[in-house]
């Protein structure tokens, strides 16, 4: 696959890929439910000819074996949506296509990442004579809530993998940039749900009652404290509490309250110990206050970084700077959104691409998860052309090292 060959493909598919993302557009299914999305990406891998099993509930795995050695690669993509509204009109104009429930919309891009994959895979088929190794198209399920991510996982564990690719749609970025940047890329991630129990009573007489809410709101002022002086200088973790829910009237102090919220860090020893920190305030506190606190399931669930590995990362840039037009393999920061991806990494080579979509001229640049949330779908070519790219990078080295 030369440059000249890679470019003309991704144009060739151009249609193939919104046509695909449109599709999966409409049917934008929530976490765990996305059947539609589903049977449409099986019907694709049967069409081409792959192999495929299902690896969860809708969750899926098609295979190319091109009886050559070569380089084993999991090319990643997430199919669920959102519970977001989404407005008919992206920033400026009426979108190419929405969602056929307003209430769930593809407002993270995931609709953007399955068309790519699925074009990447109708480029390798049809390549099959010309390439090397094998190839494992990866289409997870519930990335938004973590639904599928360890089956997915657990059937990668099964096969041979040096190394795994994915792209994110990234409206910080403009649109048609590319960003394979090594490192921390975005940020782990802990949530944050303390139960706090006092004693209910009358609001006239608070004395007679253990108030919940006074000791969830120290909990929350205390914490603010402890992190300008024991988080580490240098480290980042951000301390985001969204919600106090303590009672629903002005005259009756609630049994109850409880303190919601998440934590993001790109140093994953760092986003521990805050952990720890904030159960330590809010014990102490809750002990001053003559509460009990109870740290529910969400709290301890850790979620790392997504870091790219350096190798890969130094690979993609070297050989997309020969692909695309000066300038479009670009930098950009850290992203402090969470991704499942980051477990891919934990256990192989991993590399995520961010692609470009801010085009005010087009009105995409919303933010992620945002109803006015848009794909600008030029960029999808892009997204298809670097992905084959890196795939040949890969081939090339392999070739050399058995040379």
């Amino acid at each position: 696959m030369t440059d000249e060959g890679i470019l003309r493909q991704a144009k060739e598919l151009k249609e193939y890929v919104i046509d695909c993302r449109r599709k999966i557009h409409q049917y934008a299914e929530v976490s765990g439910t996305e059947k539609k999305t589903s049977t449409f990406i099986q019907s694709e891998m049967e069409s081409m000819g792959l192999p495929w099993e299902m690896v969860s509930k809708t969750g899926l795995i098609a295979t190319l074996e091109t009886g050559r050695p070569g380089p084993h690669i999991a090319l990643r993509a997430d199919i669920d949506a959102l519970p977001v509204h989404e407005e008919p009109d992206n920033l400026i104009r009426p979108r190419a296509c929405v969602s056929d429930n307003p209430e769930t919309s593809h407002a993270c891009g995931h609709d953007a990442h399955a068309a790519m994959l699925l074009g990447t895979m109708k480029a390798l088929v049809k390549n099959q004579k010309d390439i090397t190794g094998t190839y494992y198209f990866c289409f997870e399920e519930g990335e938004e809530n973590g639904g599928g991510i360890h089956q997915m996982i657990s059937a990668l564990e099964k096969r041979r993998v040096d190394a795994v690719w994915a792209i994110h749609v990234y409206a910080e970025l403009q649109s048609g940039k590319i960003c394979v940047s090594p490192g921390p890329r975005m940020a782990g991630a802990a949530g944050i749900d303390i139960k706090i129990t006092g004693k209910g009573g009358h609001s006239s007489r608070p004395d007679l009652a253990i108030n919940p809410v006074f000791c969830a709101a120290d909990i929350v002022s205390n914490a603010a404290s402890v992190w300008v002086n024991q988080i580490s200088a240098g480290e980042t973790v951000t301390l985001g509490i969204s919600s106090i829910q303590g009672g629903s009237v002005g005259n009756v102090i609630p049994d109850t309250a409880r303190i919601l919220g998440s934590m993001r860090f790109f140093n994953w020893e760092e986003g521990r110990k805050a952990v720890e920190l904030l159960k330590s305030v809010a014990r102490h506190t809750a002990e001053m206050h003559r509460c009990q606190v109870e740290f529910l399931p969400r709290f301890d669930t850790l979620v790392s970084p997504v870091i790219n590995d350096k190798r890969l990362a130094d690979i993609a840039e070297k050989n997309l700077q020969t692909l695309l037009p000066a300038g479009w393999v670009s930098q950009c920061p850290p992203w402090y959104a969470s991704e499942s991806f980051s477990l891919y990494g934990q256990k192989w080579p991993a590399l995520m691409a961010h692609l470009g979509i801010n085009n005010p001229e087009y009105g995409s640049g919303a933010p992620h998860h945002n109803g006015f949330f848009d794909v600008d779908e030029d960029v999808l070519e892009t997204g298809v052309a670097a992905t084959l790219k890196f795939i040949a990078a890969l081939e090339a080295e392999q070739r050399l090292l058995e040379y």
